[in-house]
């Protein structure tokens, strides 16, 4: 069978959907594939936080020793310079771990940061980010950015890959860049202008009640409103508002015992307990120590390289498709 790909792409250039990733490495000095590391990265952050991981760069002219990983759709030729954003959430579900909302086992899934690791299916986050973006209930982090939290709503669970996020579509996409930058607008003391087909945003120098939507730069459409209550301005108390519906945020609700059963985690330490497979050259038992695939048979008189999710000899497809 072919080898699967635990890595995940977002390619804006041709696909313009979730794709396969091919993981590759680079000098950072001199952007050539010519970098000889000293170990191969086992966990994302090797891959996505800089200086983690050191080589020796094999081209003449060059002294690097920083190692620059970056990665390109699968699904199509690419260019050197036609790089994609990793979307680390998004696996390939091998372990077989049902989606928290729709209860389906499929693949690839997206795997939340919560201490739980809670899988969702990607059809159900797509419809997850829809629903809380009709109710404006994104939540805007001053480190993260416009952000959503696990499907079962987890403490310490923001995306914090915001490109997650284009599975919404580019229509919806757009609509959340939209939101995100209104929600930050609220966020510095500003107002939207509440005119039908405006909501453009203003930055108030004072306290006044009494706000005009100034016309400038193409933007703006004039309407004069109260700051309080946002309805056309007017002197004295504002009227009482109807109260808002209840249950906004009840738009998607996730079953308890779905969310029992829809752990990584879990699945990982009930059916991962393989530690040890023999070297496919010599027979050798070679224990798998960390999260990188790349064995190194520790027989003196072997040393073969090989992949332990393939058990074949070390090669590229290996390294592009699931090095970790």
């Amino acid at each position: 069978p072919r080898p699967h790909s635990t890595f995940y792409v977002f390619c804006k250039t041709l696909c313009k959907s979730v794709q396969p990733g091919k993981l590759r490495v680079r000098c950072r000095k001199c952007k050539q594939g010519t970098l000889t590391l000293s170990r191969g990265p086992s966990c994302w952050d090797d891959v996505l936080l800089p200086e983690r991981i050191h080589g020796v760069c094999q081209s003449e002219a060059c002294d690097g020793r920083m190692a620059e990983f970056y990665l390109k759709c699968a699904a199509h030729p690419t260019c050197d310079d036609d790089t994609s954003v990793a979307l680390d959430l998004i696996m390939t579900n091998v372990r077989h771990v049902p989606c928290i909302a729709c209860t389906d086992i499929v693949s690839p899934v997206l795997v939340a940061q919560c201490a739980e690791r809670h899988v969702i299916c990607l059809d159900c986050f797509h419809m997850y980010c829809v629903s809380r973006l009709n109710e404006r209930q994104f939540i805007h982090d001053p480190v993260v950015g416009y952000s959503l939290p696990c499907a079962a709503r987890c403490p310490d669970s923001l995306i914090k890959e915001v490109h997650h996020f284009r599975v919404l579509g580019e229509e919806q996409y757009e609509r959340y860049q939209r939101y995100a930058v209104e929600e930050c607008l609220l966020q510095m003391g500003g107002v939207l202008c509440p005119a039908p087909g405006c909501g453009a945003g203003l930055l108030l120098e004072d306290e006044r009640r009494r706000v005009q939507c100034e016309p400038r730069d193409g933007l703006g459409c004039g309407f004069v409103f109260c700051r309080e209550c946002k309805e056309e301005y007017h002197e004295g108390e504002c009227r009482q508002q109807s109260p808002l519906a209840t249950g906004a945020m009840q738009g998607y609700v996730v079953n308890e015992d779905a969310a029992l059963r829809a752990r990584w985690e879990q699945a990982s330490q009930d059916t991962i307990k393989e530690t040890t497979r023999p070297c496919p050259k010599c027979r050798v038992p070679v224990e798998k120590n960390g999260g990188c695939m790349h064995m190194v048979c520790p027989c003196a008189h072997c040393k073969f390289e090989w992949c332990w999710l393939c058990r074949v000899e070390w090669n590229r497809e290996c390294m592009g498709n699931h090095w970790f």
